[in-house]
């Protein structure tokens, strides 16, 4: 790939990023949105929720108007010159979210068109894995329309900090590789142990790999059907969590990924209150199955 933008070769991918933002804003072409934020808890879980700034209503609009966009559309083949990143191996793309409401949100999309429905690749694994090892953070999936994806070109997602640490302080001292369940969730899930040291960049793909496949069999999710259901995923260094979807929303509220990490999204304050009086948890178990169902 030609970037327009020329990279030092010791640059890393957060270095890429970053210099590729600054550029993108001043070009117009990376368009965040201004939101507020308000923190809930339940259970000894933090959550926090997110709407959009009364000061962002022109980027409210803007957004709109992109989701109303022909189906059709597809906004990563090719992706803007101005937000790609970098490359990612031989199938994948590092692209900048359009319309973040998180710093340095990435999307690791690949290169010839997949569905988003499509079951995931060990080219997938090894992508997501190479990004984690080196920056920590939050990897995420959103397994179809179901599960919250808004693009149908298979993306996987990246962003720096997650919500998972008090989930994951909660949990017992397990083995690596061990397939577990927290009592906090009431809803149908499986949290795997993945090693304290991340093997080389080769092996941590197949490593990533072999744990969705165990969490699938706890939660009874084929792993390689197309289409899959609808899930969602989520990795950070200690552990990854596999969610199955039943639905996209609880009433009019979109829940995808970062919610099962403690960070949900609302259009309007009218819904901050809704999501107060239910309680997060119950958000997030309405568009998932029981736990013992």
């Amino acid at each position: 790939m030609n970037s327009p933008y020329p990279f030092a070769a010791d640059d890393d991918l957060l270095a890429r990023a970053d210099r590729v933002t600054t550029l993108a804003l001043e070009s117009g072409a990376l368009q965040p949105i201004r939101t507020e934020c308000t923190e809930l808890s339940e259970a000894g879980l933090p959550f926090s929720v997110r709407w959009i700034s009364s000061l962002a209503l022109k980027e409210q609009a803007r957004v709109d108007t992109v989701i109303r966009r022909d189906p059709a559309f597809n906004p990563f083949l090719p992706p803007e010159p101005a937000l790609t990143v970098a490359e990612l191996g031989t199938d994948h793309l590092v692209v900048l979210n359009k319309f973040p409401v998180i710093a340095r949100h990435l999307l690791i999309v690949t290169r010839r068109y997949e569905a988003q429905t499509a079951p995931l690749t060990a080219a997938d694994f090894d992508a997501l894995a190479a990004v984690i090892r080196c920056h920590g953070g939050l990897g995420f999936y959103n397994g179809g329309t179901e599960a919250g994806a808004s693009q149908a070109h298979k993306h996987l997602q990246w962003v720096p900090d997650h919500g998972l640490g008090a989930l994951a302080a909660s949990l017992p001292d397990v083995r690596e590789g061990e397939v577990v369940s927290s009592a906090l969730l009431p809803w149908r899930h499986a949290l795997v142990r993945l090693p304290r040291a991340w093997p080389s960049a080769e092996a941590g793909g197949a490593m990533l790999a072999d744990a969705f496949a165990a969490a699938c069999a706890r939660v009874g999710l084929p792993p390689a059907a197309d289409p899959m259901p609808p899930y969602n995923l989520l990795v950070i260094r200690d552990w990854l969590l596999l969610v199955p979807r039943r639905c996209e929303k609880w009433t009019d509220v979109s829940v995808n990924s970062l919610g099962f990490a403690g960070s949900l999204f609302a259009r309007n304050c009218g819904q901050i209150e809704r999501i107060r009086a239910a309680g997060p948890l119950a958000v997030l178990a309405a568009v998932c199955f029981p736990a013992n169902g």
